[in-house]
């Protein structure tokens, strides 16, 4: 978790600024987007350097879908200010405190997974979630030392698997499959299905 800023208010908010109030505008949405302070709200799971709240009549539609429009504009913000992927936890986008409520059930959600890892001995995969969501699991559990997690998958598909701490880990998922053997043009084929002839000897 960074300790010092990167980024401020003054430094980045009227470029979030400049490129939020026109998309806004034109997709007709009665939000008003204010970049402010985070303080320490978010301690000990996310340590934002800026915070993007928004106000109006339509925040139910940021909300809508577990928050997909919010976060559809928060990553749309960052790669417009094209922040480099190392930074994106310095920037995060709110509104009537989602965020807060939502770190909190996957506090919660942590803690429960790992009350019945425990019970059973078996490991419990998550839903697959984005890699911020993902990392709040991982600091939810990380002081007991009943159990461990890892993220497991590809892409869109990549989870948080939860395991007894006495379990070995598996390898982690590769990030590629394996390269696709090339396959022989038609012509080279052909020259491999056909025998070979052997030529006669001449004797001298």
């Amino acid at each position: 978790m960074q300790t010092e800023r990167k980024y401020t208010v003054e430094s980045i908010g009227p470029k979030i600024l400049k490129f939020l109030k026109p998309i806004l505008k034109h997709a007709r949405l009665r939000l008003t987007p204010h970049v402010i302070d985070p303080g320490t709200r978010f301690q000990n799971f996310e340590n934002p350097d800026v915070m993007v709240t928004f106000t109006g009549p339509d925040v139910d539609l940021l909300l809508a879908n577990r928050a997909a429009l919010l976060l559809a504009l928060e990553h749309l913000t960052m790669e417009a200010l094209r922040l480099p992927s190392v930074d994106h936890s310095r920037l995060v986008f709110d509104a009537r405190d989602y965020r807060m409520l939502r770190i909190e059930e996957l506090r919660l959600s942590a803690l429960a997974a790992a009350e019945r890892v425990k019970a059973t001995g078996q490991p419990y995969r998550f839903s697959p979630m984005s890699s911020r969501e993902r990392r709040i699991i991982h600091l939810a559990l990380r002081d007991d030392p009943a159990v461990k997690s890892q993220s497991d998958g590809v892409g869109p598909d990549r989870a948080v698997v939860v395991y007894p701490a006495d379990m070995p880990l598996p390898p982690p998922t590769p990030s590629m499959g394996a390269p696709a053997r090339p396959v022989p043009d038609e012509h080279l084929r052909t020259r491999l299905k056909r025998p070979r002839r052997r030529r006669p000897r001449h004797r001298r």
